[in-house]
């Protein structure tokens, strides 16, 4: 079947709810389960599905993305292949940044010229899932499908944070609401699994994944559809072009707060996790050729780690630790998220901190840190206390931000010793 695909990823807004995550850098490049980066997801999927005419926009905070990018995915010079990055650009014709996405792609679409596609496959760059994008195709190949999105059945709790569609028994879509209230559900219940329907799971939620043939793609920014697939290209679409539902039945999830991130990393540190990070389906990313991290008298208990660790704390458990994290003696890690570091501190540096009192990268001695995410290169001193929960209101307190009960580190933050938070 004709697969003739340019593949869209977009790099998403501000990333506001993903503060401080999100001050130095956009939502894809944010670091996930120790190694990756949000946006490895999306290409790799792409890549395990056959598909490697890869675009990835990017408007904000977009340098570290563009770094990550172009030092991980390389091609040889005899494949077709690439992962390009188009940024945001002002011209002649358009002197204002992206407006939405459906925005981004209709300003990028004079560069998809030089290639041969038939279809677009759009995508966020924020999620956690492992999907075959070929089964998909095929099912809008094979139905006529001018758009088909993406949907995941969800209970009706869920379905008041997301555009629900609803979709006749042959999967066109008769119907769009974008996060409708819990009274408007009644109507909006789909055709779904047996299994899904024992779970209460009876709304078709959009992921944010489009399949659009490309004539009806240009057709519709033709017409002046609007700036948003969401709020405007959707519910335009619906009765006017063939619009389908292609139901996926596996794990996806949007990393779009400080909670749904933690607990996403979390869930990794599961015996059997939703997400399978030992498939048959690799995720790709940056290889970085580190050591094999080192563990010296710790106990340790459902825990993800990175590459290049040193690691002599008393307990680790239910956490994630990313590449190049030094813990020292005595410390305890337990429902965390410790994203590691960019690079070594040298011994050198390290005797003179120490002398001086000064931490260094990494977690000192004899700490204990609980229901908290760490950002890259933090440097937290000796007998520091950080203890998340519902007890510390949320707000912004300098070194560290409080969200929904999680202690969010920021990038680099100095935190000396002795500090209690929590």
């Amino acid at each position: 079947m004709n697969r003739n695909v340019i593949s869209i990823v977009l790099g998403g807004g501000r990333g506001t709810r993903l503060f401080p995550l999100t001050y130095t850098r956009s939502k894809p490049a944010v670091p996930i389960a120790g190694k990756y980066r949000l946006v490895d997801i999306p290409i790799s999927n792409c890549l395990n599905s056959g598909l490697n005419k890869i675009l990835v926009l990017t408007q904000f905070n977009s340098a570290s993305l563009n770094s990550h990018i172009k030092n991980s995915y390389h091609f040889d010079i005899f494949s077709k292949g690439f992962v390009d990055i188009l940024a945001a650009e002002q011209n002649v014709e358009n002197d204002s940044w992206y407006q939405g996405t459906a925005d981004a792609v209709r300003q990028s679409m004079k560069h998809l010229e030089k290639y041969d596609y038939d279809y677009i496959l759009i995508l966020s760059g924020d999620q956690l899932y492992q999907m075959d994008f070929r089964e998909m195709l095929d099912f809008h190949i094979e139905n006529g499908g001018d758009l088909t999105i993406a949907t995941i059945p969800v209970v009706a709790k869920d379905a008041t944070g997301f555009g629900i569609l609803k979709s006749d028994d042959d999967g066109n879509i008769t119907s769009f609401y974008e996060k409708p209230d819990y009274d408007m559900l009644d109507g909006l219940k789909s055709e779904v699994s047996e299994e899904n329907k024992r779970h209460g799971k009876e709304y078709l939620a959009s992921m944010g994944i489009y399949i659009f043939t490309r004539s009806i793609l240009k057709k519709m920014f033709d017409e002046g559809a609007g700036d948003d697939f969401g709020k405007d290209i959707i519910p335009s679409s619906i009765g006017k072009y063939k619009t389908l539902s292609y139901q996926y039945e596996g794990y996806w999830t949007d990393i779009g707060t400080i909670e749904s991130f933690y607990e996403a990393n979390l869930d990794l540190c599961l015996d059997l996790p939703q997400f399978n990070l030992f498939s048959s389906s690799p995720i790709y990313t940056r290889a970085r050729m580190l050591p094999p991290s080192k563990i010296n008298g710790s106990y340790v208990s459902k825990a993800v780690f990175g590459d290049g660790c040193i690691i002599m704390a008393d307990k680790i458990e239910n956490s994630v630790i990313g590449n190049r994290t030094r813990i020292d003696k005595g410390s305890t890690i337990v429902n965390s998220y410790v994203m590691g570091a960019d690079f070594y501190q040298n011994t050198t540096e390290i005797v003179l901190n120490d002398r001086a009192g000064r931490p260094n990268m990494g977690i000192g001695k004899y700490c204990y840190i609980e229901k908290a995410i760490l950002d890259k290169n933090c440097y937290i001193g000796d007998n520091v206390k950080i203890i998340g929960g519902k007890h510390i209101p949320d707000g912004d307190y300098g070194t560290y931000s409080v969200q929904d009960g999680i202690v969010v580190v920021k990038k680099g933050a100095i935190v000396a010793s002795g500090t209690h938070i929590g």
